[in-house]
C-alpha cells in the first residue's frame, strides 16, 4: 500500500486532474512565470546590444582607441633560427641553406620592383606625417619605400648567399611595428648597434651595418596600423660579420639607440634589445 501511495503521489504532482495543476502551477501560474523570464532576458539582451553598441562607437576601424604598449618597443633577427641560435658548418651546405632560404622569403616583399610598384618615394631624415583633415580620413595613407638594395651586400642581390658559405653570414633586425611611435627628436634617427656579451668580446670580430651605421631613417614614421597603411614596409638594419672567430659559440646583443626611447629596465630588460648566439663552424 505505501508504494501504491507513493506512486499516486508522483502521479498527482504531475498532474492533478481535480485542481488542473501540472508540475505544482496552474496553466496561469505557469503563463505568468515563462512570461516574466521572457521579458527578462528580452531585457538583458537589450541592455547588452545598447552596450556594444555604445562601445563600438568609440573604437575606430583603423587605429586603436587604447593602446597598452611598452615604451621601448622589441627586436627580432632574421633569420631567427631555433631559440634565437644560428649554427652551421660552411663546408656543407645544407646546414646553412635554409638560412638563406628563410631570408630570400623575408626579402622577397622588399624587392626593388615591387616597393618602386607599391610605395611611395619619400623624402628621408624627415617624418612622413599624414594626418587626417578634420572629419575627412586620409585613407588609406601613403608608405615609404624601402628597397631591398639598401641592404648592399646583406641584400641577396650581389651576393645570393648572404655571406653563410665563406662564414661571413648576414643577420637582419627589426623593430616591431608601433602604432604613431615616432622613436626620435631633433631629427637625429634611431640606430643599431651590437656587441658580443660577456666573455665574447674578443671572438666577435669586426661589423659591418647596412644602411650605413645601421640608422632606421625617419621616413618611416609614424606607423599608422595594418589597415591604414597596407603597403607599409619596415625599416630594416643588416649586420654582416666579417671575422668571427670560428669554431665556438659567440653571444652577440644588438639593441636601438633613440634619444626618445628609454633603454630597458630591470621589469623589461629585452626591450628594445635582442639577444642571439651564433657558431660558425670549419674544417679547416
Amino acid at each position: 500500500m505505501a508504494k501504491d501511495d507513493k506512486k499516486s503521489a508522483w502521479k498527482e504532482f504531475f498532474w492533478n486532474p481535480r485542481t488542473r495543476e501540472f508540475c505544482g502551477r496552474t496553466a496561469s501560474s505557469w503563463g505568468l512565470i515563462l512570461l516574466f523570464y521572457l521579458a527578462f532576458y528580452i531585457f538583458l539582451a537589450g541592455l547588452f546590444s545598447l552596450t556594444m553598441y555604445v562601445m563600438l562607437q568609440t573604437l575606430d576601424d583603423h587605429r586603436p582607441t587604447y593602446q597598452d604598449r611598452l615604451s621601448t618597443p622589441g627586436m627580432m633577427i632574421r633569420p631567427k633560427g631555433e631559440q634565437l641560435e644560428i649554427a652551421y658548418t660552411m663546408e656543407f651546405t645544407e646546414t646553412w641553406e635554409r638560412y638563406v632560404q628563410a631570408l630570400n622569403n623575408f626579402l622577397s616583399p622588399y624587392n626593388d620592383t615591387v616597393q618602386a610598384q607599391k610605395n611611395y618615394d619619400c623624402k628621408p631624415d624627415q617624418f612622413f606625417i599624414q594626418e587626417d583633415s578634420g572629419s575627412l580620413k586620409n585613407f588609406p595613407k601613403r608608405s615609404c619605400q624601402f628597397k631591398r638594395s639598401i641592404l648592399e651586400d646583406c641584400s641577396g642581390i650581389t651576393d645570393r648567399y648572404y655571406g653563410y658559405n665563406d662564414g661571413k653570414p648576414c643577420v637582419i633586425i627589426k623593430l616591431n611595428r608601433v602604432i604613431g611611435l615616432l622613436p626620435a627628436k631633433d631629427g637625429q634617427p634611431p640606430y643599431v648597434t651590437c656587441g658580443a656579451k660577456a666573455d665574447d668580446t674578443d671572438k666577435l670580430g669586426e661589423l659591418v651595418y647596412f644602411p650605413p651605421n645601421g640608422t632606421f631613417n625617419l621616413m618611416y614614421y609614424p606607423y599608422y596600423g595594418k589597415k591604414a597603411q597596407v603597403n607599409y614596409s619596415q625599416p630594416l638594419v643588416a649586420i654582416k660579420f666579417l671575422n668571427i672567430t670560428m669554431n665556438e659559440d659567440v653571444n652577440v646583443e644588438c639593441k636601438i639607440n633613440a634619444n626618445n626611447i628609454p633603454e630597458g629596465t630591470e621589469r623589461d630588460k629585452f626591450a628594445g634589445r635582442v639577444s642571439f648566439k651564433l657558431r660558425i663552424n670549419s674544417r679547416d
